[in-house]
């Protein structure tokens, strides 16, 4: 018998629904989407060039209504046949987050439905699993807007950070960096899309904490290199820009790339106790900034290299979205861990606390 779960997702400036079905049989995935539904908010927060938590607020209320209803019928199903709903708990802007975890609970209660409180981390963490059949355990590389960390994902809720970063997400310095461009909002595409026009080799950006072996992550000063170097080139061509763009995509990409090599190597020395011993390694790429070609091509290059085998999800499933959510809500359904209707929003929920539940 297949689990069909409703998703919700307000973390951040995406209002999203979805719903999605597992079967129990196959565990591991994948899934089956019966609807994914995005309403983006990205117009509101441009001029402002980041995302602005009142407004974002404001616009999930006006519309994550319609929007689950656009995601029932989409599915072409009856809101009793539902199995489970699932909501964002965290983390994320509380305000945004508040929106969807009372709209869950309102559906989940009324319908008489299980609720499930998703980590919005957990959801990316998953994702993967939702597209093609993928077993425990495997190394993750959760990059995005708002997190960058690596983890080894032992199993569904049991997790171990190797590095996260000590500043900014790689993400937000794509986006940082962009306003500081003139670029626009969101960076990381504006950024991506430049840089193809410019030399990767032309300003020597540092590689903040590389060479130390370890697996956290720094970008903030990177973010500052780039601005003194801006700011000495004053006034900036539009061929500088791309250099520069160029320079600073290809900086992120060195560090990623070698924190991950790091992580790879801890990782595989993991799997040779006898208890944890593998046949096969596996490093998944989540989060919006998996969305980068670039950074794809070379997390690709150094799984070759260190013999795992690399997964990622299709592009549209990388960024934020509600199907992700749902699958999360799913997993968790299927073992029985369900959640209180007086479940709070949480602004920082750290994917260990999940082991502790």
């Amino acid at each position: 018998m297949t689990l069909t779960v409703l998703g919700i997702e307000t973390s951040c400036d995406e209002t999203a629904a979805a719903v999605i079905r597992l079967d129990p049989e196959n565990p591991d995935g994948p899934g089956e989407i019966l609807s994914n539904c995005v309403h983006s908010q990205i117009n509101m927060h441009a001029p402002y060039g980041g995302v602005v938590p009142e407004i974002a607020a404001r616009s999930h209320v006006s519309i994550i209504d319609t929007l689950v209803e656009q995601a029932v019928a989409e599915a072409d199903i009856e809101l009793k046949a539902l199995d489970g709903i699932a909501a964002t708990a965290g983390p994320g802007l509380v305000g945004g987050v508040m929106v969807g975890l009372m709209t869950g609970k309102m559906l989940a209660l009324s319908l008489d439905k299980p609720f499930i409180g998703v980590n919005h981390l957990e959801g990316h963490a998953l994702t993967v699993r939702l597209c093609a059949p993928l077993a425990f355990p495997y190394l993750l590389l959760l990059v995005s807007g708002g997190h960058c960390q690596l983890i080894a994902v032992e199993d569904h809720g049991v997790y171990e950070t190797y590095g996260s970063t000590l500043d900014d997400a790689a993400g937000e310095a794509f986006d940082k960096a962009a306003k500081l461009m003139g670029l626009g909002y969101p960076g990381g595409p504006a950024i991506e899309a430049m840089a193809k026009k410019g030399d990767a080799t032309i300003f020597d950006l540092p590689r903040p904490l590389t060479g130390d072996g370890g697996c956290n992550f720094s970008f903030s000063g990177l973010k500052t290199a780039l601005r003194v170097r801006a700011t000495q080139m004053q006034p900036v061509s539009e061929v500088d820009v791309a250099n520069l763009a160029a320079c600073l995509q290809q900086a992120i990409t060195d560090c990623l790339v070698e924190r991950s090599q790091n992580a790879m190597k801890r990782f595989s020395q993991d799997r040779m106790k006898p208890s944890r011993e593998i046949s096969n390694l596996k490093f998944v790429v989540a989060g919006g900034v998996a969305a980068n070609t670039h950074i794809k091509a070379a997390l690709e290059q150094v799984c070759d290299k260190q013999n795992f085998e690399f997964h990622v999800a299709p592009p549209h499933l990388c960024t934020d979205n509600a199907a992700m959510i749902a699958w999360a809500g799913a997993e968790r359904l299927r073992t029985g861990k369900l959640s209180l209707l007086d479940m709070a929003a949480r602004p920082r929920w750290p994917l260990m606390e999940l082991n502790e539940q």
